[in-house]
């Protein structure tokens, strides 16, 4: 399985989805046709963060890892009215789609693409600025840049991470795993079980596309 759910609920979850308009749209179906390799959001989880943010209706919005900006367009729709996302990328190749889709969308005004390294950038970035950070970016990092998250969120604020179920291997142990993926593996329990036990934090982990970790900042 390519999901950490069974075949059949995952179909039928994405049956119900609401498909987006204008480019989001384009963005799924060149991705649902084979057109495109680019990493986005599942469709569950798209539905997910959209009533998160419906029910949040952030002000500020920090993104790690932008891919190709399906991500900020989709929760640029749920901002306040004056809102600004910010959205931190490092691949050359991700950067250019990224600025041509925002373009496209008429959104350069509220979405601002940072390039770099986020372990670099994160350190720069004042505290307590953002409602809501999301962050999709290489799941070995989760962990590194937890202490960076905890800092920038605002309190009542939402740290949203994707992937943190690693197509349910996380829940194996780790002589299951090869051992090309067994840091991942590592540092990712060490990231779930931090949230969980964090006296800053109230978490949840969903097995939601690839797995949702939503935390909470007291």
């Amino acid at each position: 399985m390519s999901e950490i759910n069974y075949d059949y609920i995952v179909q039928y979850i994405r049956a119900l989805h609401n498909p987006p308009e204008g480019l989001l749209h384009d963005i799924e179906v060149a991705i649902a046709n084979g057109e495109e390799t680019w990493p986005i959001i599942k469709p569950e989880v798209a539905d997910f963060m959209r009533v998160l943010l419906t029910m949040q209706k952030p002000k500020e919005i920090l993104e790690i890892g932008t891919a190709v900006a399906y991500s900020a367009m989709l929760m640029s729709e749920h901002l306040e009215e004056g809102g600004h996302i910010t959205t931190i990328e490092r691949f050359p190749y991700m950067l250019g789609v990224a600025r041509k889709n925002i373009k496209q969308a008429g959104l350069e005004e509220v979405i601002q693409i940072i390039e770099g390294d986020a372990a670099d950038i994160l350190k720069t970035l004042p505290s307590e600025q953002y409602d809501v950070i999301f962050m999709d970016c290489a799941k070995g990092q989760y962990i590194n840049f937890l202490p960076d998250c905890i800092r920038l969120l605002r309190k009542g604020g939402l740290l949203i991470t994707d992937n943190v179920l690693h197509k349910g291997t996380v829940a194996k142990s780790r002589y299951l795993i090869d051992r090309r993926q067994r840091t991942t593996h590592m540092r990712l329990r060490d990231f779930l079980w931090t949230i969980t036990h964090s006296e800053e934090l109230t978490s949840s982990v969903l097995p939601v596309g690839d797995g949702i970790a939503l935390s909470y900042k007291k």
